[in-house]
């Protein structure tokens, strides 16, 4: 039996965007793989990755939403995680080998310039497990295959770091305990399980990341998404419309029914002094393209094919 508000087979393509709340335990991959069966069709994509111990905020694409996604992975995320001090872990999360233990002794003055220094503009290594690619191959692969890897540091921006609450054998609130519950608000290609390698290094006592929930991409947030569960039983109906998704993702440009068919056909539009990506919709409301307006020339990003 197909769920409510699936495509009928030969039915009309769904476009546009799903914010799904990720259980643990399933890849980004099993999400777009269970979206394809809901909605009955094989054009489903996800914005940034989540391992499958994290959970919280994975965009679907669907159809012609699936080219906004590039361009979505790379906004800003929010996550809410717990660290473990005293543990270091090859893989810098709990699913990993324990490399070394140490006592926490870390008083709370100590703990917070180690989260300040952490926060702003800072170079960070991924983890060896990351999905970052090595000579074409992704880099927890070749871990798995037996291989050392060291990656290089990259510049990332942490925009926050705060220290929501600290707490002993995983419940008691403790201000000495070694589990951290924080909220990370970062740029695109920050790694939170590197961010709890390097803070308990910084610390002297070594940290993984044992809890990773991701709470907003970009402009999507936890208050608009749905279980899997709630999207099995909505089908398209939890489907965020085209238009809908390039307005809240990014500015707006209205333009009248001449200038949309130039869009249409991918002819160039004229500056009009807005710096930045926005999406350019015609006089009836739908989404023409996302485009990029620099140096007084506007170049197509995307342009989306009438539906």
């Amino acid at each position: 039996m197909s769920p409510r508000g699936a495509r009928p087979a030969g039915g009309p393509q769904v476009d546009g965007l799903v914010v799904v709340d990720k259980p643990a335990g399933l890849t980004s991959h099993d999400v777009v793989a269970r979206a394809r069966r809901i909605l009955g069709q094989r054009r489903v994509g996800h914005a940034g990755t989540l391992d499958p111990m994290a959970t919280g905020v994975l965009l679907l694409g669907l159809g012609r939403g699936t080219r906004l996604l590039g361009h979505l992975a790379l906004t800003d995320k929010v996550y809410d995680a717990t660290i473990r001090l005293g543990r270091s872990t090859t893989t810098d999360d709990a699913e990993g080998e324990p490399l070394e233990d140490r006592p926490v002794d870390v008083d709370p003055e100590r703990l917070a310039r180690a989260m300040a220094a952490l926060t702003g503009r800072i170079d960070q290594v991924p983890s060896s497990v990351s999905a970052v690619k090595v000579d074409g191959v992704r880099a927890y692969a070749r871990v798995r295959a037996g291989e050392q890897v060291e990656l290089a540091a990259r510049r990332v921006t942490v925009h926050r770091f705060d220290l929501l609450a600290r707490r002993s054998d995983g419940v008691a609130a403790d201000p000495a305990g070694s589990d951290l519950d924080v909220r990370v608000g970062c740029s695109s290609g920050t790694y939170i399980r590197a961010i709890a390698r390097d803070l308990g290094a910084a610390l002297g006592c070594g940290g993984h990341l044992t809890a990773l929930r991701r709470t907003v991409v970009g402009p999507f947030g936890l208050a608009r998404a749905v279980s899997l569960d709630t999207f099995a039983e909505l089908g398209a109906g939890a489907v965020i419309p085209l238009a809908e998704a390039v307005a809240a993702g990014f500015a707006r440009r209205d333009v009248a029914g001449d200038v949309a068919v130039d869009v249409r056909h991918g002819r160039r539009l004229a500056p009009v002094g807005r710096p930045g990506t926005y999406g350019v919709f015609g006089p009836d409301g739908s989404v023409l393209a996302l485009v990029e307006e620099s140096a007084e020339v506007v170049r197509s990003l995307v342009v989306f094919a009438p539906a």
